[in-house]
């Protein structure tokens, strides 16, 4: 039966038809504080669930905040993991959520980050070894976000030190991994290629263009990509809807960079 429920909620965090994906992070406060386009948590879920995204990612306490209680659905998907940026080693992610606490709160989906590399690489793996085991007995479905991060990291983009987070979101039993992408279609097939769980990339920092956002999500496709999970280039984008929109037509649809672009003049 906990397959059976697994397989229900992966149906609300993906496109059922294509077996894609687009979530929209919203798990930024903790790690930075205060940050522009999630003052109104309600305002910004309904922005990206009008644009089509599949799933939000949210820490439990503003859950009450960003229920709607109307319009599109979008999945629910509760962070279990935190770190701020005033901590002596921010690269330190520890639980603050359990998966029994977020099936309590309704969540469709739970995510944890992981930075493998760093000095607290130990304590992670183990925090994600117990998730896994958690999320597996409750049927939960599980997104790991995994990047290479700390002292012997010189280039987390690195496609060698990429395919290697991706393996172990893999091995560790994730359901969906959540990596950088490489910049290439040529490298990223080799971060997918070995990894039997759907990969989606992630949005990085605030990016300067539409059309270098979307030619990221184009190339991660191109490449067997199963979508993204994009947070600052959406929610902080002057129109929110519309970026989702974008990005869903070249996920979802196939659509070209040039045909997603339309999309947002």
């Amino acid at each position: 039966m906990t397959f059976l429920g697994k397989q229900i909620r992966m149906e609300r965090i993906m496109n059922r038809d294509t077996g894609k994906t687009v979530i929209v992070p919203m798990d930024h406060g903790i790690s930075v504080g205060h940050i522009d386009g999630l003052q109104d948590m309600k305002h910004a879920i309904e922005q990206v669930a009008q644009g089509g995204a599949n799933a939000i990612v949210e820490h439990k306490g503003l859950i009450a905040e960003g229920h709607r209680g109307k319009g599109q659905d979008v999945g629910l998907i509760i962070h279990l993991s935190g770190s701020t940026s005033l901590s002596p080693n921010p690269n330190a992610k520890t639980l603050v959520c359990s998966v029994e606490e977020a099936v309590k709160l309704g969540a469709d989906a739970v995510s944890i980050h992981v930075n493998i590399g760093s000095g607290g690489e130990k304590d992670m793996l183990k925090d994600f070894g117990r998730v896994s085991y958690e999320a597996r007995t409750w049927g939960m479905p599980l997104l790991a976000m995994i990047y290479p991060r700390g002292e012997k990291i010189k280039d987390e983009y690195d496609v060698e030190f990429v395919k290697h987070a991706a393996r172990v979101g893999n091995e560790m039993g994730a359901d969906i991994v959540k990596v950088s992408y490489t910049g290439s279609v040529e490298t990223f097939k080799e971060v997918v290629s070995g990894c039997a769980i759907p990969v989606v990339i992630a949005g990085g920092a605030k990016m300067d263009s539409d059309k270098e956002i979307l030619e990221m999500v184009k190339g991660s496709i191109d490449a067997g990509g199963s979508g993204v999970s994009i947070g600052r280039n959406v929610f902080q984008h002057r129109d929110p809807t519309c970026m989702v929109r974008a990005i869903s037509a070249v996920v979802n649809k196939g659509s070209s960079v040039e045909d997603a672009l339309g999309l947002l003049a």
